[in-house]
């Protein structure tokens, strides 16, 4: 899960920041056509000073004041329904740290949206390392918030969703964190009712105990989201399950991020190319033999006190393929 920006203190009755309209340069007194971007990318940011750190290829979203605990959620669903994304052919809205998780400026994004044309949506995983290490998005979770598994357990049975999913082997092309996606409208039309639908459901049928624990802060126990609960964490991580069902005949494709690829070191490497080869040829073995290298590598990595206490939470007995 992506950091974000630290929420403001006081909340802002009715009020829906957005985007100002971009203005047409020329002389004075001379009209020319403004050009027609590919993609209309807004930047979420909170403070002043965060300002200063948007991408140029932007439009700056102003967030100020607003205290949602869908987080980024909230704010595509604001965009969706406001003049701001009218007409436009893709759309997105990512974080003011987007720069810094994905080390791809907003002028390579595009072009690299622009060089792959045809797609209804553009995604990207700031957090590559994890692609080798984890099973899929859920598991990785359970290692950065308390209970998060038994949370997502609980969603999935009350929102009716395939329990399978929280254990299966996703590929590496299939992780998208932090939401960053640029989608067109198509994709919005069923992306966003997808989540809605998953979230209402999830609220009627949980029981009281774990609603609460739901909308519990608890899920930033270190303090690095600004008190988060545990909603925005679930809401980024079904995106790969919507790509498999609501979205099924949707045009997907992941965007590589150079800089965090030359991050890897060649553990990473070979554990990512072993399970995603494990996937491909749905080798129950080669996924074992990934488990037990991965196992002999977190534990080098992070110390035998950590692997008791995550490695076997985060190892399903059963090898499942997504």
């Amino acid at each position: 899960m992506a950091t974000k920006g630290k929420a403001p203190t006081k909340a802002v009755a009715a009020r829906t920041p957005g985007p100002r309209a971009p203005r047409a340069e020329g002389r004075p007194g001379r009209r020319r056509a403004a050009a027609v971007p590919p993609a209309r990318l807004f930047q979420i940011y909170f403070e002043p000073w965060q300002r200063d750190l948007l991408d140029p290829a932007f439009i700056p979203f102003d967030n100020a004041g607003v205290r949602a605990e869908r987080l980024e959620f909230d704010v595509f669903e604001r965009l969706a329904a406001s003049d701001a994304t009218a007409g436009a052919a893709l759309w997105g809205a990512l974080s003011w740290r987007y720069g810094e998780k994905t080390g791809l400026a907003g002028a390579d994004l595009l072009a690299a949206i622009a060089a792959h044309p045809g797609h209804d949506v553009y995604y990207c995983n700031p957090h590559v390392q994890n692609e080798a290490l984890y099973h899929n998005m859920w598991t990785q979770a359970e290692t950065a918030h308390p209970r998060f598994l038994d949370v997502a357990r609980a969603v999935f049975a009350a929102a009716d969703l395939p329990a399978d999913e929280l254990e299966a082997m996703l590929p590496s092309d299939r992780w998208s964190a932090a939401n960053y996606f640029v989608g067109t409208p198509k994709f919005w039309s069923l992306y966003l009712p997808f989540v809605r639908g998953v979230l209402a459901r999830a609220e009627a049928g949980l029981s009281p105990e774990m609603r609460a624990l739901l909308h519990s802060t608890g899920a930033d126990d270190r303090g690095l989201h600004a008190g988060a609960t545990y909603v925005p964490f679930i809401v980024e991580r079904l995106f790969p399950l919507f790509l498999r069902s609501a979205g099924r005949k949707l045009k997907a494709r992941q965007l590589a991020l150079p800089r965090r690829e030359a991050e890897l070191n060649v553990h990473l490497k070979l554990l990512r190319e072993m399970k995603d080869v494990a996937h491909r040829t749905r080798s129950p073995w080669l996924a074992a033999c990934w488990v037990n290298y991965r196992n002999l590598y977190l534990t080098q990595l992070h110390g035998k006190a950590w692997a008791q206490r995550y490695l076997r939470a985060i190892t399903p007995t059963d090898v499942r393929f997504a």
